[in-house]
């Protein structure tokens, strides 16, 4: 039994009543992550993305209040240019719900919802984690990875982040982080981060058959999948660390934090490189849905062996 503030769509009903290959797809990449139409366009081709590969995308936003899996174009469009939308982590919810709110949901946020209706995959573009402003700003992300038995696809966490401390905090709450055909921890922008992941999966089955194992211990931990963005569109490191320190001190010295923090460093970062990180980030999204679609229809056709 799901929660009466969940509204899903005649297309995602259908879906999940046939145990079909699904997505969840987050929507703060639409409210806050990019400007218009980039956010549109990026919406339209992770759908697309998802369905090329024979799985179906349950976007998850917050309309009127009303929490959404699966908008159609129109909605798209209305959440695209809401006029100051909120960032719906897990604690901002019942605010938003309240207060008939329109919103874009974090990956906690929709990890949340997609778990309340059986959806088990989900991709984004970067988990969020340990911001290098303050060890005590750390991104509510982590906690959800936590607790809740999901395969979430990514690019890493968000290279503006501390790597380190991040890769501490998810192996303290015993988060297994899988380097999708590589032993070194992407770094969003970058392929490479200096760090070791937990273990190197190379294949979609791979992954379903290690996240069985995972959940049949009776964890209840996501299975975080660490997907590299392809080389031709990875940003040196030489290049782009510099720009994030820049944006790092910037946010200090404006006094930026909390939930702003994240979409002020972003721009900031997409502002110093030209327009590099934007196209970067892009790429590494539609990336993402691509994989995480092959993982849930591996996952769906895996009959007999039932995924927790």
């Amino acid at each position: 039994m799901f929660s009466k503030h969940i509204r899903i769509s005649l297309e995602i009903t259908h879906v999940l009543d046939l145990s079909l290959p699904i997505v969840a797809l987050e929507s703060t990449v639409i409210t806050h992550g990019l400007p218009i139409p980039q956010n549109m366009d990026l919406a339209r081709d992770m759908e697309a993305k998802v369905r090329k590969q024979g799985a179906t995308p349950a976007t998850v936003a917050l309309l009127d209040g009303r929490i959404r899996i699966g908008i159609n174009d129109e909605e798209l469009e209305r959440l695209a240019n809401a006029k100051d939308p909120v960032k719906v982590s897990r604690r901002d919810f019942a605010k938003a719900i309240v207060k008939k709110l329109d919103g874009g949901t974090t990956v906690a946020g929709t990890m949340l919802v997609a778990q309340q209706v059986g959806i088990k995959v989900f991709a984004t573009g970067g988990i969020g984690g340990v911001h290098r402003e303050g060890h005590m700003d750390i991104s509510t992300d982590l906690q959800a990875l936590a607790d809740t038995p999901m395969i979430v696809v990514c690019a890493g966490a968000k290279s503006i982040l501390d790597l380190p401390a991040t890769l501490e905090y998810l192996e303290t709450m015993a988060v297994p982080v899988v380097g999708y055909g590589t032993d070194e921890f992407p770094a969003f922008f970058s392929r490479k981060s200096g760090s070791n992941v937990s273990v190197r999966l190379n294949s979609p089955e791979e992954i379903v058959a290690f996240a069985k194992a995972h959940w049949d211990l009776g964890l209840k931990s996501a299975v975080l999948v660490t997907n590299p963005i392809p080389e031709k569109h990875s940003l040196d490191d030489g290049f782009i660390n510099p720009i994030i320190t820049q944006a790092s001190q910037d946010a200090q010295n404006r006094g930026i934090h909390g939930q702003a923090l994240t979409p002020f460093l972003l721009a900031r970062i997409n502002e110093l490189s030209g327009g590099r990180s934007l196209k970067s980030n892009l790429v590494l999204l539609h990336n993402n849905a691509t994989l995480a679609a092959k993982i849930a229809k591996v996952m769906t056709q895996a009959k007999g062996r039932k995924i927790a």
